[in-house]
């Protein structure tokens, strides 16, 4: 079973398009007049333009997406329904790390786009935030083995270009480091939901800890400085790769 058919039910409250990514993942399409976005879900950072083709396997994603949004095929990234060179741009955000086999993925996106493959993702290579890092560490080594790193990555392209993403402190977009400046959020359930690392069982004793170290002020005392920053490198990164034939 895809996992978003087991946690996919609420998601689209939680994982709303960040205008200051979304920009950033706009700029990088530069303008490509028609996008295949794989993985797509329920549409975040999709171009709202005719031409878009979204790709979700998950019936629980699909159904979240709104009326207006682009027409959507239920199909998996490792083998997408669609001719070679069908669309300017490849697009995929926050979805490698849930595909069966993600180099096979690429192959298919960079087979099907005629100008570039655009990737939001995650640097398993970063030390990870606070959280995964001091409170979680099992879940930051179980997200390095799920994530590609940027060198396989770059391998696989064959000419990607790659950009550290700093996440704004008050990102809308609920992944699992948005809500770096705002501890207390990890500990709702309902928050945690659209997180896929915490559908994974074991973290209850880090929660606990957080839970202690916020009430007590261990958390402040440790971490406080970051209520003055306004964007925080938690090792999201773009990758865009120009597609040769």
């Amino acid at each position: 079973m895809n996992e978003y058919e087991r946690i996919g039910d609420g998601y689209a409250g939680r994982r709303r398009a960040d205008p200051r990514l979304a920009r950033t993942i706009a700029d990088a399409l530069d303008g490509a007049s028609s996008v295949v976005n794989v993985g797509a879900g329920t549409g975040s950072y999709e171009p709202a333009r005719p031409g878009t083709v979204a790709v979700e396997p998950a019936v629980a994603m699909i159904a979240q997406r709104a009326v207006a949004s682009a027409p959507c095929v239920r199909a998996y990234a490792e083998a997408l329904p669609f001719g070679d060179r069908a669309f300017d741009a490849g697009l995929a955000v926050l979805t490698m790390h849930h595909w069966t086999d993600w180099r096979a993925g690429l192959r298919e996106l960079a087979r099907v786009a005629r100008s570039r493959v655009v990737l939001f993702t995650w640097d398993p290579e970063c030390e990870g935030f606070w959280l995964s890092r001091d409170y979680l560490p099992d879940m930051l080594a179980a997200d390095r083995r799920r994530f590609p790193p940027m060198g396989a990555l770059r391998e696989a392209l064959g000419n990607a270009r790659v950009q550290r993403v700093p996440i704004p402190h008050d990102c809308t977009d609920g992944f699992l480091g948005a809500y770096w400046r705002r501890p207390a959020a990890y500990l709702d359930p309902s928050i945690r939901e659209s997180m896929s690392s915490f559908r994974r069982e074991g973290f209850a004793d880090g929660l606990a800890r957080l839970a202690a170290d916020l009430e007590n002020g261990v958390w402040m005392r440790r971490y406080g400085q970051l209520l003055q920053q306004t964007a925080l490198d938690t090792g999201m990164c773009l990758v865009v790769a120009d597609v040769r034939r």
